[in-house]
């Protein structure tokens, strides 16, 4: 028994010195977390990148939701000037107004009109239909005529809006229509439908033919000529003394009354 509780007595004063030492000790510090990193940023794909960061509207999109301007869209895009339209709506505060006729209205064309316009007669056709500042339909009745279009200015290329009640007319002098509705407008872009293509003369009106040329003075024609050639001239103008050739036929029929009064004398 004396063994037994010297070795239990033993042990249990060694696991209190080793508790007390484990608690004397100053606890570890915790380690260090690392900082938070933030999650990778992704690329943005084709589809959530916007096509344009401005809110200046599509031309083109604009005039394919409306329906039945299939013709001049293509013709917009083929002069570029859907891109022109743009970056001139994105640039300026101008604004820009258009007569957009309908495939209708190409449709009454002579069958291949658009197709014998060179490149150049297109664009001036697209641009005679642009003017280059927002017009509302009631500013027309302020507006002075000529009205300017992108085309250019001229007899050739006028284009004249008049206000007659509710309706706009528009003539060229070659065409006469009317604004037959409004497709689109925001203050900056107006776009009105018209049921006849607008023609301008300087493309569809028979050109005058100058003057023929009168002939070329040389030196030799503003030049006298000498010899004979001159005194033929100089003839012409003064008359001919022909006193010599009367004397002659006078001589001529006194001999002829002689001769006459000789032979009736010896007859007799």
């Amino acid at each position: 028994m004396g063994k037994q509780s010297v070795f239990f007595s033993f042990s249990f004063l060694y696991i209190f010195v080793s508790i007390s030492q484990i608690l004397a000790q100053s606890p570890a510090a915790a380690p260090a977390k690392p900082p938070p990193t933030a999650p990778p940023v992704k690329a943005p794909t084709a589809s959530q990148i916007p096509a344009t960061t401005s809110s200046t509207p599509d031309i083109g999109k604009i005039l394919t939701k409306a329906g039945h301007f299939g013709t001049f869209v293509r013709l917009l895009r083929a002069t570029q000037e859907d891109s022109e339209l743009f970056s001139e709506l994105n640039t300026t505060n101008n604004g820009v107004t258009i007569f957009a006729p309908t495939d209708g209205a190409f449709s009454t064309l002579k069958v291949g009109t658009l197709n014998t316009l060179s490149d150049e007669d297109k664009t001036e056709l697209v641009k005679f239909h642009i003017l280059p500042k927002f017009i509302s339909t009631s500013q027309f009745q302020t507006e002075s005529n000529p009205v300017k279009t992108q085309a250019g200015t001229g007899d050739r290329l006028s284009l004249n809006v008049t206000v007659s009640g509710p309706s706009v007319n528009i003539t060229t002098g070659l065409t006469n229509t009317s604004i037959a509705g409004t497709i689109y407008s925001d203050n900056q872009l107006a776009i009105y439908q018209v049921d006849k293509v607008l023609l301008p003369a300087n493309i569809f009106a028979p050109k005058s033919l100058p003057p023929a040329p009168g002939p070329a003075l040389t030196l030799e024609n503003q030049k006298p000529k000498k010899g004979p050639a001159t005194d033929t001239a100089a003839s012409a103008i003064v008359p001919k003394d022909n006193s010599g050739a009367w004397s002659l036929v006078l001589k001529n029929n006194l001999v002829v009354a002689a001769v006459g009064i000789v032979a009736a004398m010896l007859w007799l």
